[in-house]
């Protein structure tokens, strides 16, 4: 078995997953929280599976209350969870601890072999990601401990987007500033924008590096990626995660001198204005709900304010939709995943009406009738451009990364 711890670790939680890479098995999976708090917590699931292989909707859960001081009694506190409940770490070790870090700057181009000087660059970046690399490399430092015999591998959530051009990734700013501040387009969500891209290439029985690929990442975070045979050349989240799509509490694309209108007239502070754009605007500052969901309920009833949000996030998908059919010179494949992708007909709809001219045609029954969990076509069968819902695993594709690197 070709056993891979993965690690999700933020300033005061962190999430991990056991997983077996040749089989896509999930062999325990796991969250530490409230650490540095007088009650911490730790979840531990261990996952069932059928005769046929198949995960089972249950798994045994074991939920324990302890203080956990730091990031490293965290990791003492996980290793306790698989002592005392399983799997056993002796029986299946983990080869490699693979580490999910939101950013990479453009110094890493790919997952990368982590040792001090790696660590200390990953730390360097946490000006560029403040709320994220900080507590990416408190979790490098505790795991690198924990496991000291074994490779540790960083994947980046930027790292897949810098195969952009020069010309997508620059702004139009004073090119000594720029380069002074490193202000530039780096992307995210690139761990799931691979993935899916080289899934629904699979599914369809193609080499990923024929094809050229739309994929939409709708959660409450969102983006939208062009990628030309498996490279990246445009995505719609820029400097930081806020650029791009209207999401669930973030605004996406606004035009920059509404920040300087709310400083100069409403006396805003940068604070401010960040907490304005980032956790109030968005779905729920057009309707005061940021869970599709509950939009589309509430717009089933009439209500205008949730119509409005829908039709502003669909046609904010459109926009984007059109250009990158533009900046590919048209697509095979169209993809739709995360959350809000996987499970929302509406939007999915909404995101390609008007894109017949490109080849673009929905199978409404299908568009509805899409499983769960599982890759599934629903374009026409005469359409021009195949579109796909396909799941996304982050998890996974981090797992397969750090493999790749460990093992070369």
């Amino acid at each position: 078995m070709s056993v891979v711890l993965v690690v999700n670790s933020g300033s005061s939680s962190f999430k991990y997953q056991l997983i077996d890479v040749e089989t896509e098995r999930r062999l325990a999976s796991g969250l530490v929280e409230r650490i540095g708090e007088p009650q911490g917590r730790t979840v531990h699931k261990v996952p069932q599976y059928g005769d046929d292989g198949a995960e089972a909707t249950s798994a045994a859960e074991h939920d324990t209350i302890r203080r956990i001081d730091d990031h490293a009694d965290g990791f003492q506190a996980m290793l306790d969870a698989f002592a005392q409940h399983g799997p056993s770490l002796e029986e299946q070790p983990p080869v490699a601890v693979g580490h999910r870090v939101v950013h990479g700057g453009a110094r890493f181009f790919a997952a990368t072999l982590v040792n001090d000087l790696v660590e200390i660059n990953i730390d360097d970046l946490s000006v560029l990601a403040p709320l994220h690399n900080p507590g990416a490399v408190q979790g490098i430092r505790a795991a690198r401990a924990a496991f000291r015999e074994i490779p540790h591998v960083a994947v980046f959530d930027t790292a897949f987007h810098q195969t952009m051009p020069s010309e997508a990734y620059t702004y139009a700013l004073d090119r000594d500033t720029a380069e002074q501040y490193r202000i530039r387009r780096y992307g995210f969500h690139g761990t799931s924008h691979k993935y899916v891209s080289e899934a629904a290439a699979g599914f369809l029985g193609r080499p990923v590096d024929e094809l050229r690929q739309i994929v939409f990442h709708l959660g409450n975070g969102a983006s939208v990626t062009a990628i030309d045979r498996g490279r990246s050349i445009d995505t719609s989240m820029g400097f930081t995660p806020l650029e791009g799509l209207v999401m669930g509490t973030r605004s996406g694309d606004i035009d920059p001198a509404i920040v300087l209108h709310l400083q100069r007239r409403a006396g805003l502070g940068v604070s401010q204005i960040d907490d304005l754009l980032n956790k109030k605007s968005g779905l729920v500052g057009l309707a005061g709900a940021n869970d599709m969901r509950d939009l589309l309920a509430r717009s089933e009833r009439g209500e205008a304010a949730a119509r409005l949000a829908l039709d502003v996030y669909t046609h904010r998908l459109r926009s984007y939709a059109g250009a990158y059919l533009a900046q590919l010179g048209g697509a095979d494949v169209i993809s739709f995943t995360a959350g809000v992708g996987e499970n929302t007909p509406l939007v999915r709809r909404g995101a390609l009406d008007r894109l017949g001219f490109a080849g673009v045609e929905i199978d409404d029954e299908r568009n509805e009738s899409a499983k769960r969990g599982e890759i599934t076509r629903i374009s026409t069968d005469g359409s021009a451009v195949t579109v796909l819902v396909v799941p996304t695993d982050e998890e996974v594709e981090i797992a397969r990364q750090t493999l790749d690197v460990a093992t070369t």
